[in-house]
């Protein structure tokens, strides 16, 4: 039963995960067709108010809720409760903080999706590839967590997310530097 439940799990972590990446690419569309005609702008935004509407409550919020209940029964059915505050459980540790982390950054989501939703679009399109990739900064760090466990550094694991994260940055700024000589 236990490799069913942690199978489950992981499937509806990947599902939210899908969810959290797609959902700020939907923002940044609506956003950027504030740029557009009237016409154009309010078919545009209609449209992807009925793709975000589907993402959150038909895939990102279910996929959400059950990682968490499945990932809770996991832990227990295991016994890595027992080990949660030990220094082999360290890892785990770390883990849940990103994964709590995680589910902040899930609500600041629901924020944006909330305030689009009534026609308010309070970040520019670049802010919200910047929030775009917060995801993958939790993906990446639960991920070797879960994987490496008590074998990674700390000091190494740190400076690998914070390598990442200037990757990130940098790439941002690439794009945003080719879409202005485009545009």
């Amino acid at each position: 039963m236990y490799a069913y439940l942690k199978a489950l799990h992981i499937i509806f972590v990947v599902t939210w995960f899908a969810g959290l990446f797609y959902m700020p690419r939907l923002f940044i569309y609506a956003t950027e067709a504030g740029n557009k005609p009237d016409h154009e702008r309010d078919i545009l935004r209609g449209q992807f108010a009925i793709m975000m509407r589907r993402l959150w409550y038909g895939i990102t919020w279910p996929s959400a809720i059950l990682t968490l209940v499945l990932g809770t029964w996991v832990m227990l059915n295991g016994h890595w409760d027992k080990i949660l505050f030990d220094a082999n459980g360290r890892w785990l540790l770390l883990k849940l903080i990103f994964v709590v982390f995680l589910y902040v950054y899930h609500f600041t989501l629901h924020h944006i999706f909330g305030q689009e939703m009534k026609g308010i679009f309070t970040y520019s399109s670049n802010q919200l590839r910047i929030w775009n990739e917060v995801a993958t900064i939790f993906l990446v760090a639960i991920v070797m967590l879960v994987v490496v466990k008590e074998s990674i550094s700390l000091l190494y694991g740190f400076l690998g997310l914070v390598g990442l994260i200037a990757v990130l940055m940098m790439a941002i700024k690439v794009y945003k530097r080719s879409r202005e000589k485009r545009a």
